[in-house]
């Protein structure tokens, strides 16, 4: 009798990425979609600019925007920002108007986007793999 025996694991370990891969996809349109939900919204810019990415090279998946006041929203400002400027200040709006403020209050979408639904992340994941 003659056995064969053939070494499958680089099969196994490349569909094993391709399917992590497509789970994290889907984890990051998933979030996506609820970030752009809690965003606050004004004139819809920033929440046009939220989108995701999946770095392979990390088996992660980033959201956020490239907006320059995404932090600003998702975190606060002055003295609503911890360690941010505790007095107030004045600025000037693009008609001329001055306006006095201590800073923004923080309005987040982007963590709760990600924290409120850690067992639905963890369920996509998990079907991906069984499914794979």
């Amino acid at each position: 009798m003659c056995v064969e025996i053939t070494d499958n694991s680089s099969l196994v370990k490349e569909e094993m990425e391709t399917v992590v891969l497509r789970a994290l996809e889907k984890c990051g349109l998933t979030a996506e979609g609820y970030a752009k939900m809690l965003c606050s919204v004004d004139t819809g810019n920033l929440r046009n600019s939220i989108t995701h990415q999946v770095q392979p090279s990390e088996t992660a998946v980033y959201i956020g925007s490239a907006n320059e006041y995404a932090a600003y929203v998702e975190l606060g400002t002055g003295k609503y920002y911890p360690g941010g400027r505790p007095t107030p200040w004045m600025y000037q709006d693009a008609k001329g108007n001055w306006h006095l403020t201590h800073g923004q209050r923080a309005q987040p979408y982007l963590k709760p986007a990600v924290a409120d639904h850690v067992a639905q992340y963890k369920g996509i994941i998990e079907g991906e793999l069984k499914n794979g």
